[in-house]
């Protein structure tokens, strides 16, 4: 028997208009009381949580169930959301202390280099004051013989026709401006402090219903002129959804609802044992799925042995529900897992997934692009693009019969330090939806039965464009997808011969190797089909080459030394 993995199939849409009244009171009902339960348990375990101690001598389950009247398997479930809840809450400000310490850390760098600068100024500020101005070798400053002082800038010049003016026209301006910056860095950087220590200490609570709707109350003008129009709309947002638990005693998984795949109907039975129906529940996608679990489920003589629970979600969207089963499945059995063919290597970018066929030897077969767009596009539309190239990288790999390798990567943390990073490095990693192309990547591939395998993206960009990109003649993102290939056939990438008498340590491990030349061939990537050739190992590193600039060939000619 294979893994079971939970999997949850949604229904069409269930019309209200087509409903009995009496069902739309009991799940009006139902769906009120829940929450409420929710909601005073979750208060109750936080406050537990603050305060150290029990607030009452018996159990919660027996708590809440006596405190609102309701039966032991909806109670049940009121407290299994609520404890779900309340550790989820937990992992979030695990989340919110790493991403406070890597801006905190941003900071503090941020903060030492506009110190040093100040400290700069401050000491061409004293020259000038002893009368004898002097400026760092570092800096771009210089002063004439004709007593002009000048700054070479990248796009422009500045000149001062002697050192009062540049003291009072360009210094002291300068370092009042770092003085305030100063100021406004430390002042953040009290502030995320204070943020953390929070975070630590402070067993935060949850706004049911969502902090931006309750704002909405005092911010949105509509709902400022009309509050009884917000408290409606806010408690129906607190109110939208109930999850029924499984029991895998019950006769069909779940004391509360009972399905009828023959009759597509969705039976609820609530207090007193009134029972009320949905009718037409149908599954479009899962409907088989669900058929074979209700039905072995019922048929079933030895539950406690053999019962397969099954939760039903009922979510309420104003003019009509939908329903949600929630079964233990099978995981799929992966029809491409072997890499005996070889596999396809993916490399995922801000608008295109770049893959290479990979032999099963390591050879390089082909390569090619999808492109796409989620330049101004919602939440909603990136996820339906992302979907639709994923369909036809995960189809390319079923033809092939080869399993994907792509990247793990997390951007989570490396999204949230970058505040004073370049703007438009900043705003192609915020859109830059790597989670979510890797999720629909999985999900189709899951469904495919294609097996998707993750490697550790160390230094993949960096071995392609020194090793493969002139070799296979290929680009930077063509050749990372194929060192990532590679990589999941399990190949070591080492140094190029022509590269290896200039790593100083020869006992680095090989990915130390690649960092180390990385530093020293720090020049554009175009630059890299002229400064040396891996298929003529014993040809030395051109340094001066005619289009290298001169900062790149000094810092060439200074690493090569």
């Amino acid at each position: 028997m294979g893994r079971q993995i939970k999997k949850a199939y949604f229904s069409k849409r269930i019309w209200k208009k087509d409903v009995h009244a009496l069902t739309l009171v009991e799940m009006a009902s139902l769906s009120e009381l829940f929450n409420c339960a929710k909601r005073f348990v979750f208060q109750t375990l936080v406050r537990q949580k603050r305060w150290e101690r029990e607030l009452y001598k018996e159990s919660i389950h027996l708590v809440v169930k006596k405190k609102f009247g309701i039966n032991d398997y909806v109670a049940n479930s009121v407290v299994r959301e609520s404890q779900a809840l309340l550790k989820a809450q937990f992992e979030l400000n695990k989340l919110y202390i790493k991403q406070t310490d890597e801006k905190t850390k941003n900071i503090k760098k941020k903060l030492k280099k506009e110190r040093s600068f100040l400290t700069t100024f401050r000491k061409i500020k004293e020259s000038c004051i002893k009368g004898n101005i002097q400026f760092p070798k570092n800096r771009k400053y210089a002063l004439r013989p004709s007593g002009l002082v000048s700054l070479e800038l990248k796009s422009l010049s500045l000149i001062w026709m002697n050192s009062y003016l540049f003291e009072h026209q360009y210094l002291d301006p300068a370092i009042k401006r770092l003085k305030a910056k100063i100021g406004r860095l430390t002042h953040r950087l009290f502030r995320l402090e204070g943020k953390k220590e929070k975070l630590t200490t402070h067993i935060s609570s949850v706004v049911f219903g969502s902090k931006k709707l309750f704002k909405h109350q005092f911010t949105k003008e509509e709902f400022v002129q009309n509050h009884p129009s917000w408290r409606e709309r806010f408690l129906a947002t607190r109110n939208k959804q109930v999850l029924i638990s499984e029991r895998k005693d019950a006769a069909s998984g779940n004391f509360v609802f009972t399905y009828q795949p023959d009759k597509r109907d969705l039976h609820m039975t609530f207090r007193r044992g009134k029972v009320v129906t949905f009718p037409n529940v149908s599954f479009p996608y899962g409907q088989e799925q669900i058929t074979n679990a209700v039905l072995p489920q019922r048929n079933c003589k030895d539950k406690k042995a053999n019962g397969k629970p099954i939760s039903w979600s009922v979510e309420d969207h104003g003019d009509y529900y939908i329903i949600k089963c929630l079964i233990d499945v099978e995981e799929e059995v992966l029809v491409n897992f072997s890499t005996s063919d070889g596999v396809i290597g993916v490399d995922f970018n801000v608008d295109h997934f770049v893959w290479a066929d990979v032999s099963k030897d390591g050879n390089f077969l082909e390569n090619g692009t999808f492109s796409f767009s989620l330049h101004k596009k919602t939440t909603g539309q990136s996820t339906k693009i992302l979907e639709v190239e994923a369909i036809a990288l995960v189809d390319l790999a079923v033809r092939k019969n080869k399993p994907i390798v792509i990247e793990d990567i997390d951007t989570t943390l490396s999204k949230t330090g970058d505040a004073y990073g370049n703007k438009k490095a900043n705003r192609l990693k915020s859109v830059f939806a790597y989670r979510k192309m890797a999720q629909a990547v999985e999900s189709r591939a899951q469904k495919m039965g294609v097996a998707v395998m993750t490697v550790n993206p160390a230094y993949t960009s960096i071995t392609g464009k020194l090793k493969y990109m002139r070799k296979l003649g290929l680009s930077i993102h063509q050749a990372a997808s194929y060192t990532i290939g590679r990589k999941g056939l399990g190949y070591k990438e080492k140094a190029p011969q022509v590269l290896r008498p200039h790593i100083v340590r020869h006992q680095l491990p090989y990915w130390k190797q690649w960092w180390t030349l990385n530093k020293k061939l720090n020049v554009r990537t175009e630059m890299f089909h002229h400064l040396f050739n891996v298929n003529k190992p014993m040809q030395s590193i051109k340094l001066t080459h005619k289009d290298l600039t001169e900062k790149e060939r000094k810092h060439l000619q200074k690493a090569f030394a």
